[in-house]
């Protein structure tokens, strides 16, 4: 075995072995919520010793790192598969119900990515990076309903988040506050459209070039 094949499995062995930690961990914090698990608990549910976690991981918030980089990894994925959809208004809807019916189904992700559920906890900049790209394709979702603006992008994410939450604390699995993901984005369509002045809500804005068309 060379130098570098050596390396290589090493490294690989390495990352299965992170990986089967952090697996671990989304176990622990969809049984037991994401704040109450320990490290011992940890270990123990991945059928190691706890000595052997910090060999992979120096901190508990390393590896609410990890877990953050995965979730948002799946979230950017999630985001970006093309709708079978026409129509940028569609699109839109589309894009909310994705996005709801993501946060719904997993509340443990749901509270990592769009909760400051853990005391002292902030995302490294490479964990987080796929949230970014995510956001970056909401953007585009939005520019092509003739929609620009940060402050249009938070309020169209916070309403989006503000139905999930009340989703999964007043009727976990049903569908009460998810009915209204539809209604939630026509009122944002027509509030966007009057602080535009009436601006059709069909024009397109490539992100890339800034124009629009």
């Amino acid at each position: 075995m060379t130098k570098s094949t050596s390396s290589g499995w090493r490294e690989a062995r390495r990352e299965s072995a992170r990986e089967a930690i952090v697996d671990a961990a989304w176990r622990l914090a969809r049984d037991e919520g994401l704040l109450i698990w320990s490290i011992r608990d940890l270990a123990t549910q991945a059928g190691i010793t706890t000595p052997t976690v910090y060999a992979y991981f120096d901190s508990k918030h390393a590896i609410y790192d990890a877990m953050f980089g995965q979730a948002a990894t799946d979230f950017a994925e999630s985001m970006a598969r093309p709708y079978d959809v026409e129509g940028s208004r569609e699109q839109l809807y589309a894009f909310a119900h994705r996005f709801f019916d993501f946060c719904a189904s997993d509340v443990a992700r749901y509270q990592l990515l769009f909760q400051r559920t853990i005391p002292g906890f902030t995302p490294t900049t490479e964990a987080y990076a796929p949230s970014v790209r995510a956001l970056t394709h909401l953007k585009q979702v939005l520019a092509d309903n003739g929609i620009a603006g940060e402050e249009h992008l938070d309020l169209a994410t916070a309403l989006v988040a503000g139905l999930v939450s009340q989703q999964i604390s007043n009727d976990p699995g049903g569908d009460r506050w998810l009915r209204l993901v539809d209604e939630a984005m026509e009122m944002f369509l027509a509030h966007c459209q009057v602080l535009d002045g009436g601006r059709s809500l069909t024009s397109r804005t490539d992100l890339t070039t800034g124009v629009t068309r």
